[in-house]
């Protein structure tokens, strides 16, 4: 599987930031990593409020402390598998076994789409806790713009982290369809199961009998038996 394939330029070959930054799915994991930061940064800094009536804080989603860490455990994690994967983006170009790069590409649609369910099962999560938290709890309304962003952007990477997927499963596609992609290719040159071409001896002359000049082993140079009884006249 070449580097067309997957990730930036041929195997073995330098890396090239600007080729890079133009692979879609490059782009797409940067995009991923941005709103991973806005989904934990923003119930980090302003999910957790404080009453007067009480000494420790509270989730903004419906004092659920679960939502909080879900939303918060789940950016941080999708923050560095970005950056793992984006670094296997920069390192893919120097992979020059077929074996380990059709590695890469399986681990990269394998984790993308959990990532998107991960993603999906946050927002139903957030956005359903959300719905059911009582006003009292929050009567100045602090830090409610934040919990509507995390949510937010917690449905958009679901389409990032799926549309990871999507390409990566292309580029599967793209490498499977190659022969190359296969460890059992070989190069034709080198394959000593191809038939040998007949033996063609040098035409100095006319052929009159059309040969093309083809050395032909005569019919019976070997034949040194008698072909069958032959009665002998007395």
């Amino acid at each position: 599987m070449e580097g067309g394939a997957y990730g930036a330029g041929k195997a073995g070959g330098a890396f090239d930031p600007y080729t890079l930054v133009r692979q879609p799915h490059t782009i797409l994991r940067v995009v991923s990593w941005l709103f991973s930061i806005v989904v934990f940064g923003s119930i980090v800094n302003e999910g957790y409020l404080n009453s007067a009536s009480e000494e420790e804080e509270f989730c903004i989603y419906n004092r659920n402390p679960n939502a909080c860490n879900y939303g918060v455990t789940v950016g941080v994690l999708a923050f560095l598998t970005c950056l793992l994967y984006l670094a296997l983006d920069v390192y893919f170009p120097q992979i020059s076994s077929v074996k380990d790069r059709k590695k890469a590409v399986l681990s990269d649609i394998g984790v993308s789409a959990f990532w998107a369910f991960l993603w999906f099962v946050g927002f139903c999560f957030l956005a359903n806790q959300w719905q059911v938290s009582k006003p009292k709890d929050n009567p100045l309304n602090e830090g409610t713009d934040a919990a509507r962003a995390a949510i937010a952007f917690s449905f958009f990477s679901i389409f990032t982290w799926a549309g990871q997927a999507v390409l990566a499963f292309q580029r599967y596609q793209i490498g499977a369809d190659s022969a190359l992609f296969s460890q059992d290719y070989m190069d034709p040159s080198q394959d000593s199961s191809m038939p040998y071409a007949p033996y063609v001896e040098p035409n100095t002359g006319p052929d009159p009998a059309g040969m093309g000049g083809t050395y032909q082993q005569p019919a019976n140079a070997f034949d040194t038996e008698p072909q069958g009884y032959q009665s002998q006249g007395y």
